[in-house]
């Protein structure tokens, strides 16, 4: 008897002894019909011999690298793979000798996953490999739980009778019934792919692929990934087992997009293990990845269009001949899903058409070779009045009646001879009776091959802009005028409201001194290129031109529509100007002509906008106290030796990050009551003010000091200021106030504040 887990190595037929006698099976195996019955008697006849409960014959799958069992003596129908080195089985075909197992959970070669499976318990095992011609196995034969004891040697030899004289009949069979298989297979794939090939609809097409996919390749899930060349992504509009919902990824992440970039497939028989695996998508899903198999899609010219990806071979991990079948089925349905998807991008581009149609403001009519009403938008149905499903394919005469007789014509000439025509300011009449204003285009429409094949007509309804045409000309700002021309609001306007603004002013500076040194055309050229840049800084920030006054200039911000970013509007406006003017006098500068300087005062409050001026010239325009005051922070520039100064109001309602330093709080002449007024720094660098930072926080220290009336002090911080940047005109200004301060103190309760006397 051989001892436990101890195993032989005999290949050659032996007697069997005692109660083993020779048995020829031969011809019971000739008399059998198919592979099951075979196997069925194998079993059967083993496992008597023998005098044990269980049998099982495993057959090697060289493409999947398993082995398999369908029978299982009280379990026929079932079939179990596993692989080709897993457990006892496993470790018999690898070595090509027979084995005892005694007491097989003792024993690490057992695989408990197949008692587990199969709901039964192994007591002892005995197994040999099954040999035809060569040195490699085409299977293992074993016999589980012996009644009557322990598996021997002379039960070895029994099995390994029984072994060797089917081997060459299971041989057959098992060739005969993958060659079988194997055309099955191929004559349903060619089903398949002539079905899928045939569909034009890219989600079905998709839907049906991966359904595919799932089936052939025994997974539990498949998904198709096309690549989108406008955004280079990998997108599906469908996975089996991941419902209807569009995926989309970039095409160089995970593992499918480094299939995707490299053209070459990859098998992972452990996800988590691969680096290029993203696990985010099953966290989110809730799905667990075991083993991937990823394929890219080539269409007819060898260019990567997508990859298939399947999930979780049930069974095991993909086999090399998975990974053929679904290359070739890709191969074969690569022209099916182009096609699909470039009729899906066309189909998409009509949809797009159309709906961009329906949303126009403008009527689009279109008419066929025959003269007869082939399409229009709802805007048309609006402007004419006709209905679409009452009017399409009726000639134009019955469509527009003898009151447009004159447009039917001028279509019929576009169509016929191929011209265009636009038609301005066009009297139409409408499908009840209505004049309307239009302007009107007409335009052939010309196929592919260059033949005349309709013509297409764009109707804009110009009605309300003519009813306010003599108003709008008094107007230079188009927002006003899109305003106007919607009525109601705009109508209202005219008359004046009240409004908050953002209410900026420039100047320049010393421009009566430029002006007598250049003369005047040159003066005149000069201003015309100094506001050409001042109104595209205005109009880039959203800001409407008021006037010009001689060299000055006012504008507004959140006028005549308004707006919660009017004073970052108008502040960043006046750093552009500031900016651009640099740039410009640096020009001016190369081409020897003198350098321009400016001041901008900008302040918010609520101002008067309105209509005004004589019946025949009005401006529209903005007045109030706010406007005075933006004007006077322009002039205060002046004294501070500043480019930029707003007001507190303005201060208050920025919602952006600017570099700021308050200057003073003053009282303007005309005025009782002070306002905080700030210099705006961001348009300088450190050439242009050097040691800002210690100058402002020296400056503000002074500030304080001053306000305090701690005079002495001041000086002391104004004086650093200076000593950090000796241009720094504030700090001049505020140590000459010190010290007439000193010499004549402020009166008690005194802030700070400090009296205009000029404008």
């Amino acid at each position: 008897m051989t001892a436990r887990g101890e195993k032989t190595s005999s290949k050659s037929t032996t007697t069997a002894s005692g109660k083993t006698k020779r048995v020829d099976i031969a011809s019971d195996l000739s008399r059998l019909g198919s592979f099951d019955e075979i196997l069925e008697y194998l079993i059967t006849h083993v496992t008597k011999t023998i005098n044990a409960e269980r049998g099982s014959l495993f057959l090697h799958d060289p493409a999947a690298h398993q082995l398999y069992t369908r029978v299982a003596l009280g379990n026929l129908s079932r079939e179990i793979r596993i692989d080709e080195q897993s457990g006892v089985a496993g470790w018999v075909f690898k070595n090509g000798e027979a084995l005892i197992v005694n007491n097989p959970y003792d024993d690490e070669r057992f695989n408990q996953e197949v008692d587990e499976r199969t709901g039964y318990t192994t007591d002892s095992l005995a197994c040999v490999p099954i040999f035809t011609y060569g040195e490699t196995p085409i299977g293992v034969l074993q016999v589980l739980n012996k009644i009557d004891g322990k598996f021997t040697d002379d039960d070895i030899d029994a099995i390994q009778l029984v072994a060797s004289q089917c081997a060459s009949t299971l041989n057959t069979y098992a060739l005969t019934e993958r060659m079988e298989t194997q055309k099955r297979r191929e004559a349903e794939f060619m089903t398949l792919v002539s079905k899928l090939t045939t569909e034009l609809d890219l989600s079905r097409l998709l839907s049906h692929v991966v359904d595919a996919a799932t089936e052939m390749l025994n997974c539990e899930r498949a998904t198709v990934f096309l690549n989108d060349e406008k955004t280079d992504e990998l997108f599906s509009m469908v996975g089996a087992g991941l419902g209807a919902f569009e995926i989309r990824l970039p095409n160089s992440a995970g593992i499918s997009g480094a299939v995707f970039q490299s053209g070459d497939n990859v098998n992972i028989p452990h996800a988590y293990a691969d680096l290029r695996f993203n696990p985010g998508f099953d966290k989110q899903t809730g799905f667990f990845t075991r083993s991937v198999l990823c394929v890219p899609i080539l269409n007819k010219h060898g260019k990567r269009i997508g990859v298939t990806q399947a999930l979780n071979k049930i069974g095991g991990p993909f086999t090399e001949e998975d990974e053929g079948r679904i290359q070739a089925f890709t191969a074969q349905i690569s022209v099916g899903l182009e096609n699909a998807k470039m009729f899906n991008d066309m189909q998409a581009v009509k949809n797009y058409n159309e709906a961009m149609l329906q949303s126009m403001s403008n009527g689009v009519i279109t008419v066929d070779e025959t003269g007869s009403l082939k399409s229009l938008n709802k805007s048309a149905e609006d402007i004419i009045k006709i209905g679409a499903d009452e009017n399409l394919g009726k000639s134009l005469a019955e469509v527009f009646g003898e009151k447009n007789q004159w447009l039917v014509d001028e279509i019929t000439k576009v169509r016929e001879t191929g011209s265009t025509e636009n038609l301005e300011d066009a009297d139409l009449y409408t499908g009840e009776g209505e004049l309307v204003s239009a302007n009107i285009a007409l335009q052939p429409m010309i196929s592919g091959e260059g033949e005349t094949i309709g013509a297409l007509m764009l109707v804009e309804d110009i009605s309300s802009e003519k009813r306010v045409r003599s108003t709008m000309s008094r107007y230079m700002d188009p927002q006003l005028a899109n305003q106007l021309l919607e009525g109601g609001d705009g109508q209202a306007m005219l008359g004046g409201q009240a409004a908050e603004a953002t209410v900026l002013f420039t100047d320049i500076r010393s421009f009566t001194t430029i002006a007598e040194s250049l003369g005047p055309q040159a003066t005149v050229a000069m201003l015309n290129e100094y506001f050409e840049i001042m109104v595209a800084c205005i109009s880039d920030a959203g800001g409407m031109l008021d006037k010009f006054i001689g060299d000055a200039l006012m504008a507004g911000f959140g006028v005549p529509l308004p707006s919660d970013d009017a004073p970052d509007a108008a502040v960043k406006s006046a750093i552009a100007m500031i900016s651009q003017l640099r740039v410009w006098n640096a020009g001016r500068l190369a081409a020897e002509k003198p350098a321009i300087n400016m001041g901008v005062g900008v302040n918010t409050d609520n101002v008067v906008t309105g209509n005004i001026g004589s019946s025949k010239r009005m401006d529209f325009t903005m007045i109030g106290d706010g406007v005075n005051l933006a004007a006077r922070l322009e002039g205060s520039c002046k004294t501070y030796g500043a480019q930029i100064i707003i007001s507190e109001f303005t201060q208050s309602k920025l919602k952006g990050i600017y570099a700021l330093r308050e200057l003073d709080r003053i009282v303007v002449k005309g005025k009782t009551e002070p306002v905080s007024i700030f210099e705006v720094l961001d348009f300088h660098d450190d050439e242009t003010f050097p040691a800002r930072m210690d100058v402002v926080g020296h400056f503000l220290e002074g500030l304080n000091h001053y306000r305090a009336t701690s005079f002495d002090e001041a000086i002391k911080s104004f004086t650093a200021a200076l000593a950090a940047n000796a241009s720094d005109i504030p700090s001049k200004l505020y140590i000459e106030r010190c010290n007439l301060f000193k010499e004549n103190p402020p009166p008690a309760g005194w802030s700070g504040e400090w009296v205009m006397t000029e404008k």
